[in-house]
């Protein structure tokens, strides 16, 4: 079983940078869809002004490279145009299922990591990072089919294969019993709780970073040589509506996981807190998302919230890694096999 799961965890790595390979095929045909898109409506409109009359409008499809611009009829090139848009769905929808394939498999190497060490797979930072990853990309797949935002994949896709080479090459710890002070039901109610939560907080933070790069390049008016890059994204007001309800979720589980942990610590150490490193930056992780939320609530402060949002999601990173692997406190082991 053990093997399985490595062999399992081996091949989802394999899916995921193909997936990633797909949706940067999209993501350039999305570009210069949009990029051509709107170079006819401009020359649409020079011919047509004054004309007296409007200029047919093409259906498209919801999620469609382009939808967001108005295409005036104008027969071969609006079929050459139709075309374009139907192949680069066809690089979207494979993206989307081979996205699908991939935590098929992950699902599969946590089960079978579970089946092998009979228990919970949580019992170190190596199962700990398999489980939130793929609760991550769980989030993800929901959230992009759910708003039609399959064009970011490739900003999605790539943290997460930079943290399954990291979990798999550097944190890989060999199937054994846990320490005696994670034998406990409490394992997998905490710790699970808290991986959800930070899978939420990390996908709301990535949606947070690209509302950034969409303020700082509206639809159209993208600039310089980050315009290509820019470009495809949706538009800022729909990429904060997304990191904003995502977070929204976060703030209640990552903090009823505090809550449990804090149950735990009073049953094993005798005491509900007592400001280790990894409860103390837990809560500030807490606060942090408390703080986005009311800030986003405030008119006028959504480019402030957002950058709130994204230290949240860096310190959550920072309290995964630093205080786990580097800090000595009473969460060290773990790291540990």
């Amino acid at each position: 079983m053990a093997t399985l799961s490595d062999r399992a965890f081996q091949a989802t790595f394999l899916v995921y940078l193909i997936a990633l390979v797909l949706s940067l095929f999209y993501y350039v045909r999305a570009q210069a869809i949009i990029a051509r898109t709107r170079r006819r409506t401009e020359e649409r409109e020079l011919v047509t002004v004054g004309a007296g009359s409007d200029a047919p409008i093409s259906d498209v499809a919801p999620g469609t490279p382009g939808a967001d611009v108005a295409v005036p009829g104008d027969g071969a090139a609006d079929e050459t145009l139709a075309k374009q848009r139907a192949s680069a769905r066809k690089w979207g929808g494979a993206t989307q299922s081979v996205v699908w394939l991939g935590i098929i498999l992950h699902v599969v190497a946590v089960v079978t990591r579970g089946f092998a060490v009979g228990r919970f797979p949580l019992g170190n930072l190596y199962e700990y990072m398999l489980m939130i990853t793929a609760a991550t990309m769980v989030v993800a797949t929901v959230v992009v089919q759910a708003r039609g935002s399959r064009v970011v994949w490739p900003w999605l896709l790539t943290p997460m294969l930079v943290l399954m080479f990291f979990a798999g090459t550097k944190l890989y710890a060999e199937a054994a019993p846990v320490v005696p002070a994670l034998q406990s039901y409490w394992l997998p109610i905490h710790v699970t709780s808290v991986s959800v939560g930070a899978s939420i907080g990390l996908v709301s933070g990535v949606f947070s970073i690209l509302f950034l790069l969409r303020v700082w390049q509206p639809v159209g008016e993208e600039h310089g040589f980050l315009a290509p890059v820019v470009r495809p994204l949706p538009s800022a007001e729909k990429l904060d509506r997304i990191a904003y309800r995502l977070a929204v979720y976060t703030l209640p589980i990552l903090g009823i996981g505090i809550i449990l942990g804090a149950i735990w610590a009073e049953a094993a150490w005798g005491r509900f807190w007592g400001w280790d490193p990894k409860e103390t930056f837990s809560f500030i992780t807490w606060i942090l998302y408390a703080a986005y939320l009311h800030a986003r609530a405030t008119v006028g402060w959504k480019v402030g919230a957002a950058w709130i949002n994204i230290v949240a999601m860096g310190t959550m990173v920072f309290n995964l890694f630093f205080i786990n692997m580097v800090v000595s406190g009473l969460h060290s082991y773990a790291g540990l096999n």
